[in-house]
C-alpha cells in the first residue's frame, strides 16, 4: 500500500523564477538527447503566470521564522533561512550571492547544504573537491546531459563568475557542515502517478498508481514545503524490487572477478568518502544518475573523470538504478 499525498499547493513554483532568469542569460537551448533516463532528468513544462504575493506570513515545520512569498521566490536576495540554528553564519557568496550573474549559493543548495533533486548536496563533501568542481563548471567539464535543465544551466553560468575568493569561502562553509539525509528508500512495483513541477517529480493532481519499470521515482513527501524551500523536506524514493540488494554488490565489485575496482575502493568502505573522493552514501538518486549518465556517455569531462569512466563504461541503467538505490538508502 502507497502512503498517501497531499495535494501540490498553489504557490509560486520556483521553476517559473528561474526561467525567467536563464532566458536572460543564455543563449537559446538545443533539443533534448532520446536516450537519458528521462524521471533523472526532469524538465519543466512552459512557465504560466505567477500566483501573486499577498503578503502572509508562510510557516514551515520546526521553524520560529516567517517569509513571505516574496521573499521566498526572491532570487537575487537573502535566501530563505528556517532553521538559521542548524549551520554556522553563511558568507555572503552563499547567503545573498552577488547579482546580477551569480545567485547564492544557498538559494539552490540551502544553508544546511542538503541540497535537492535538482542539484546536488554539498554538506561535508570535501573542500577541495567542491573547489575542484566549481572550477570544472568553469571550465565546461560539466554541461549535463539534457540542455532544457535549467538548473544546470543556472549553475554553469554561475561558475563561470565566481572568483577564487568566492569559490574559497563557498567550498570552505559546505564542507564544514555536516550531511543529512532526508529520503526514505521504499522497494515497490507500482509507484504514483507523477507529472514534473519545481524540476522535480510531483504526484499528478489525478491521483492513481502504474508501474515502476526501470526507474526510480523521487518526489517531496511535502510539495508545499518543497516548493518553500524548507532545508529539511523530506522526499520518497521509489525503487525497483531488490534494487538495493543488487546495488549493494555492485558497490564490493563491479564486475566478477574484481577486475575493475568497486565503488568501496575510491569512495570508502562506509561509502562516505576518502581524502578528497567526495561521500556517496545518502545522496539524491536522481542527481547520482545524472552524474553517472553523464560519465558514462561523455558528457562529463576532466581530469577528475578518467578513474570513474572504466567503471561505468558498461554499466546498463538497471545497474546504474540499483546502485542509486543503494546509496541513497545509507546514512551519510
Amino acid at each position: 500500500m502507497l502512503p498517501a499525498r497531499p495535494a501540490p499547493h498553489r504557490l509560486l513554483n520556483p521553476g517559473w523564477s528561474l526561467a525567467l532568469w536563464v532566458v536572460a542569460l543564455s543563449a537559446p537551448l538545443a533539443a533534448s538527447a532520446s536516450n537519458l533516463p528521462v524521471w533523472a532528468y526532469p524538465v519543466n513544462p512552459p512557465a504560466g503566470h505567477p500566483a501573486a504575493d499577498d503578503g502572509h506570513a508562510i510557516h514551515v515545520p520546526d521553524s520560529p521564522v516567517t517569509f513571505t512569498r516574496t521573499q521566498i521566490t526572491n532570487l537575487t536576495g537573502p535566501v530563505p533561512d528556517w532553521h538559521p540554528d542548524e549551520h554556522p553564519a553563511m558568507p555572503d557568496i552563499v547567503a545573498k550571492g552577488r547579482a546580477p550573474n551569480v545567485l547564492a549559493c544557498a538559494y539552490c543548495h540551502l544553508p544546511n547544504g542538503a541540497g535537492r533533486p535538482e542539484n546536488a548536496s554539498l554538506a561535508g563533501l570535501p573542500v577541495n573537491y567542491i573547489r575542484q568542481e566549481l572550477r570544472a563548471f568553469q571550465q565546461g567539464h560539466r554541461p549535463g546531459s539534457e540542455p532544457r535543465r535549467v538548473p544546470q544551466t543556472l549553475m554553469i553560468k554561475g561558475a563561470k563568475d565566481l572568483t577564487d575568493a568566492e569559490i574559497d569561502a563557498a567550498a570552505a562553509y559546505f564542507a564544514s557542515l555536516k550531511p543529512a539525509s532526508f529520503v526514505r528508500v521504499i522497494e515497490t512495483a507500482t509507484v504514483p502517478k507523477t507529472r514534473i513541477a519545481g524540476w522535480v517529480l510531483t504526484p499528478a493532481p489525478g491521483g492513481g498508481t502504474e508501474a515502476i519499470r526501470n526507474r526510480i521515482i523521487e518526489t517531496p513527501e511535502d510539495f508545499e514545503r518543497f516548493e518553500n524551500r524548507d532545508s529539511r523536506t523530506p522526499y520518497l524514493v521509489y525503487v525497483p524490487r531488490g534494487s538495493v540488494q543488487r546495488g549493494a554488490a555492485l558497490v564490493v565489485t563491479i564486475r566478477d572477478g574484481g577486475t575493475v575496482p568497486a565503488c568501496i575502493t575510491c569512495h570508502g568502505p562506509e561509502l562516505k568518502g576518502l581524502g578528497d573522493v567526495p561521500r556517496l552514501a545518502g545522496r539524491s538518486p536522481s542527481f547520482l544518475m545524472r552524474q553517472l549518465t553523464d560519465l558514462r556517455s561523455g558528457v562529463r569531462t576532466g581530469a577528475s573523470t578518467e578513474l570513474m569512466k572504466p567503471i561505468v563504461a558498461h554499466l546498463t541503467d538497471a545497474d546504474l538504478i540499483s546502485l542509486v538505490a543503494y546509496l541513497a538508502s545509507r546514512e551519510p
